[in-house]
């Protein structure tokens, strides 16, 4: 591991007993507590370039302000637009932002446009009295003092879970109710498989570090030894990401942040999806089951074991899916489900960054739904249920194995170092969904877009937690 994870795992592991102390602090403890809590990690970790955040905070609370009726895309082209010279500083002769400044500064992007777009809904609900208002809206538009405690609130700060700003007013104001929102159970068992995926990616860094990918001696290697290396590379990938997204969901869990009642049925990133009600007795409150589903950033065993690339995606960072679906793939300038997922993973791969391994790895992931969404149609549906029973597990490999390929980019980041890859391994998976986007095509499937109707895009799909292992072909039902 880097110095810069050791930090990362440092600050999401103080972050748990820091909840602690402040789940059933008052609304005015919490909400400059936690704002100077993570103002100073901020100050820590990116010392002069917090600029670049406040500038950012700064220019969005100002849209907020002059344009209310148009502030989410405005604000949506102003905080993308200003990602574009935070990542080109250099060209202007500043100096170039730390690690942790860029992972402040992607947070803060996906927090700042919710806001924005849910004081232009507030807004239009005051000129449309008559419309029911959706659950969890703003109640009010946030103060300059408001956005700015929200926006370095120390929960997610560096590396997620993403939140709206009603979670964030929920959590501030539970007040007695925090007594009765659990967190020592719910944490422990959040926390449980941590230290082995921990080892397990120790383990397998070390035993196939990346940078062997980068040497000439790895392409003089066979050409199976070479498909089969991107097998632990993404292996590795997984398991970083499940320890630091178990940890910061654990933070969470440990201040009572994300905490709704099971009846809300909550959603990772959106929060609650019903009315409800805080318990209005201490009675009450004792006999509500809570659940921590709003801050809910990874389903480990749906994203290993999921049949499609579509609800890989789904399970596999699932605030921040949830954003793009709400704000990216909703609005996206054309219709079919293919289009759509392609503008929204464009739009993710620059949020990530410019390096363009970034673009190829994003912009295969159209190009499988495409063809894995003609092949259901095309073929699966035509066949028993044995046979698609069989289907799946075959889809399941192959899934994984895109998921492989596409890591590598994601990775190598450089053009030529995922370029020289995937041609060591003759394009394989481009070739592939090309060939069964063409036989789906050619016995009639319709592709994603029919199927896509039903599932409303990204979002739909809610995975339910601790559940045993299942066969590909009732998963793919869940």
């Amino acid at each position: 591991m880097s110095p810069e994870e050791w930090k990362y795992l440092a600050i999401l592991l103080i972050s748990i007993p820091i909840g602690f102390l402040f789940k059933k602090a008052g609304a005015g403890l919490k909400q400059w507590g936690s704002a100077g809590v993570g103002l100073a990690l901020t100050l820590l970790t990116c010392r002069a370039h917090i600029l670049h955040s406040l500038v950012t905070i700064l220019g969005t609370w100002i849209i907020m302000e002059i344009r209310p009726r148009a502030c989410h895309a405005l604000a949506l082209a102003w905080t993308f637009l200003y990602l574009l010279f935070f990542r080109m500083v250099t060209v202007f002769g500043l100096p170039a932002p730390t690690p942790f400044t860029n992972a402040v500064q992607l947070l803060l992007t996906l927090k700042l446009v919710s806001l924005a777009s849910e004081v232009q809904e507030l807004r239009a609900q005051k000129e449309d009295p008559a419309k029911p208002p959706p659950v969890g809206r703003l109640l009010a538009v946030p103060s300059l003092a408001q956005t700015l405690s929200y926006s370095y609130c120390y929960v997610g700060l560096l590396t997620g879970p993403f939140y709206r700003y009603r979670t964030y007013h929920d959590w501030l104001h539970q007040g007695s109710a925090a007594t009765a929102v659990p967190s020592w159970e719910p944490l422990v068992l959040r926390a449980r498989p941590a230290p082995v995926f921990g080892l397990l990616f120790l383990l397998s860094s070390w035993l196939f570090p990346l940078e062997a990918v980068r040497e000439d001696a790895f392409y003089s290697r066979s050409l199976a030894f070479r498909l089969f290396y991107m097998l632990p590379i993404f292996f590795a990938f997984r398991m970083r990401f499940y320890v630091a997204w178990i940890a910061a969901e654990c933070g969470c869990i440990a201040a009572g942040f994300g905490a709704y009642p099971v009846g809300a049925k909550s959603r990772a990133g959106g929060g609650p999806t019903r009315p409800c009600p805080a318990p209005d007795s201490p009675e009450a409150g004792a006999a509500t089951k809570y659940d921590y589903e709003t801050i809910r950033n990874i389903d480990c065993h749906g994203t290993d074991f999921c049949v499609r690339v579509r609800d890989g995606m789904r399970y596999w960072n699932m605030t921040v899916q949830w954003w793009l679906a709400q704000y990216i793939y909703k609005t996206a300038p054309a219709r079919s489900y293919v289009l759509r997922s392609a503008w929204t993973m464009l739009l993710s791969a620059y949020w990530h960054g410019i390096h363009p391994g970034y673009y190829l790895s994003f912009l295969t992931i159209p190009l499988c739904l495409a063809a894995e969404g003609c092949l259901e149609s095309g073929l699966r549906s035509r066949l028993g249920p044995e046979a698609q029973h069989a289907w799946d597990w075959v889809h399941w490999f192959l899934k994984m194995r895109a998921y492989d390929y596409m890591c590598m980019g994601f990775v190598l980041l450089s053009l030529q170092d995922t370029l020289r890859y995937w041609a060591s391994v003759y394009f394989c998976i481009h070739l592939l969904a090309l060939a069964g986007l063409g036989l789906g095509l050619a016995l009639g499937g319709g592709g994603p877009d029919r199927r896509a109707r039903s599932t409303r895009g990204h979002q739909e799909a809610k995975p339910a937690p601790n559940k045993p292992p299942t066969p590909p072909d009732k998963m793919r039902e869940e």
